[in-house]
Order: structure tokens, then sequence, then C-alpha cells
């Protein structure tokens, strides 16, 4: 009997103080072997038939990667199996298109399976849904760009109170432990994979670090406030992996995408990541085992210029929930919205025919997998 496969879990994309933040280009490799892009409307079956895809080739003993969608974190983006074929969401907002068609990518429509004829009689309803929507969502990005002012000024008060030379201690530490005796490697360039780890979703925060994790040998966790320097340490783990030649995932932190939360070294079973919010690692997934240290930056702070701004910091640390709250009603009432929109496009669909395109397409991921290892077809 086949053994299961392993599974990971991830978010490809975000919604962040910065708007929608995509790393879809990091879904799968230049090398994969095919990259299947599902376009369709909502509620035409595009996660369904990846998860079934998906489900169907961990049971044949492959590892497999979901890629959940931030703005409904019950449906999925993406799926890789044995790091060689991909189906992508290839819709609105990741509009993602070929880069290779035919060679290594191509375009399968599921409005090819709908009565257009059905879907056209509520073009008004669809439109007017489809504005709602957008507009939902920029008052959701609206709200978090003020969380991030809000939450600028709470990392300032921190920040003042550091004593960074400490900081600098529990980094170097961390660093040496992490790289004992690992040689350098000059004959290859590291690779880079950039991902959500966590995400700000319509059930507010939501993190798949248990899955990422699974199969790190030492851990490292960094706690402490905002502006503490958690994510100064993991870019310079992760800027140390690259002159290694080591490659790296690199997750990023769902609220501000240009720093970092987790940096997984594979080569070396190894990882550091941020446990406080907003990604807040799930300690119970991993504080049983003896592979995790903690390094609390808070004791780095000076205790008597953090009294000067006790209030200021209790202030700051209400707006920015309050902001975050915000945003997270925003995105759920943006979902609602969108899946208003599934009553239109539902009936229309012949999923029938759908299913047998999934099918074909299982046939053809089984090729494509046996070609890979010189094997006739899988399963």
């Amino acid at each position: 009997m086949t053994a299961e496969g392993k599974l990971r879990e991830m978010f490809p994309g975000g919604n962040t103080t910065k708007g929608f933040y995509s790393f879809y280009d990091h879904i799968i490799t230049s090398e994969a072997k095919r990259i299947f892009l599902i376009k369709g409307g909502p509620g035409v079956g595009k996660s369904t038939l990846m998860k079934k895809v998906g489900r169907e080739f961990q049971d044949l003993g492959f590892d497999i990667e979901f890629h959940w969608c931030s703005s409904d974190n019950n449906s999925i983006d993406g799926v890789v199996i044995d790091g060689k074929v991909a189906l992508i969401d290839g819709t609105a907002p990741h509009v993602v298109d070929p880069k290779n068609p035919g060679a290594v990518d191509e375009i399968i429509h599921l409005g090819d399976h709908w009565n257009e004829q059905s879907i056209r009689k509520h073009k008004a309803e669809i439109i007017a849904v489809n504005k709602r929507v957008g507009r939902l969502f920029n008052i959701a990005y609206r709200s978090l760009a003020e969380a991030k002012l809000i939450h600028d000024e709470w990392e300032s008060y921190i920040t003042e109170s550091m004593n960074f030379n400490e900081v600098n201690l529990y980094s170097n530490q961390i660093i040496e432990d992490v790289f004992s005796g690992c040689d350098p490697s000059y004959d290859k360039v590291a690779k880079v994979r950039k991902m959500f780890g966590s995400a700000i979703t319509p059930n507010g925060l939501v993190n798949y670090f248990g899955s990422l994790l699974q199969d790190a040998k030492k851990l490292y966790v960094l706690q402490g406030a905002p502006g503490s320097g958690k994510s100064t340490i993991l870019k310079r783990v992760a800027d140390n992996a690259h002159s290694y030649g080591l490659n790296t995932e690199q997750y990023y932190c769902p609220f501000d995408p240009t720093k970092l939360d987790c940096v997984i070294m594979p080569e070396l079973n190894a990882a550091v990541i941020n446990g406080a919010p907003p990604a807040k690692l799930a300690l119970n997934s991993v504080s049983s085992l003896d592979r995790v240290r903690f390094f609390n930056l808070d004791h780095c702070t000076n205790k008597e210029i953090l009294q000067r701004y006790v209030s200021e910091l209790s202030e700051a640390e209400d707006r920015y929930e309050q902001a975050l709250n915000r945003s997270v009603k925003y995105i759920a009432k943006a979902k609602k919205a969108h899946d208003e929109m599934e009553k239109y496009y539902v009936p229309a669909m012949k999923f029938e025919e759908i299913e047998k395109r999934r099918l074909d397409v299982t046939a053809r991921i089984r090729n494509y997998l046996a070609e890979s290892k010189g094997q006739k077809a899988v399963g």
C-alpha cells in the first residue's frame, strides 16, 4: 500500500498594507514539467477541481502543496504536485498568464463548460456585485494602511527603548548555531522562494506554519514587541544563507509584505521564525519538541524608557487592533458579496463536463510525472 504523500500549505498572495500582494510567480519553479492555469468565474469549480487533483496524487504518495486563497481561506488558488506540476487559479485579482505557452503552460478555461446565455441574462447584477466587491476591498486596504501608520508609531516607542547590542548578540548566537558545520558552496546560485505562511482572511489571521515547519530539525522562535528587531534578524539569517549558497524559503509578514516572518533552509533542516503577531506561530504545534529554541527580544529593552510611554503604547495597540479588525470585517463583507455572484454562475455550469475535464487533466499529470522519472504512467 502506497504511503500518503506529505502536505504543505501556504498562501501565494495576501491582503496587506500595500493592497493585494502577490507571490504567484513563486508557486512553482521554471523547471516545472507542466503548469495548468485555471480560468473561470466564481463558483464554477476551480478550487474544487484543484483540491480533488491534489488529494488524488497525495493518496498516490506524491508530496503536495496547497496554496490557499487569502480572500477565501476555504478555497485554494493553486496546487503543486511533487514540485513538477502545478494547477493555478489565473483569475483576478491574481491574474496569471502563460509564460511558455504550449511548452510548459496551458490554459484550462472552465467557461467552455457554461451556458453563456444564462450568465448574460444577469450581466447588470454581476457588474454591480463586482463593483461592490472592489469597493469593499478598497475600504479594507485603507483600514490596513491606517493600521500600518499606527503600527509604525507603536514600533517607534519600542525601538527607542531597545539595546541593539544585545539584539546583535542574539542574532550572532542564532547564526552561529544555524550554520555550525556548514561549508559555503560557491558553485551554484542559491534559490529564493517567497511566499506567505499566514494571511489576513475573512476569518481573521490564519497561518500554516505547522505544516511548513514539519521537517525542521532546528527551529528558532523570535519573540518580542513590534520594533524589537525580529525582522532584522530574519533578514540577516536569509542573507547569510544566500552567501553560503543555500536555498531558502522566505515567508513574509501578512501585514507588511516587506518584512520577513520566517526563513526555512531545507538543506539544513533549519528555520527561524517570528513567533509574535500578526503571523503568530501556533506554539502548540511545536512547543513539545526538543528542536525549538526561543529568543525573547523584550529582554533587550530599557524598562525606564518604556515606562515613559506606557499610555501611548496601550493606546497604539488598541487603535491598531481596531483598524486591523475593521479591515478583516470588510474583507469578510467582500467575500460575502463575491459569493453572491455564484448564484448567477453555478446554475449555468455543466459540472459533468468539468468532471470529465478533471479526469483528463489527472491522466495527463500522471504521464508527466512518469516521464520525469522515466517510468510508465502512474496510478
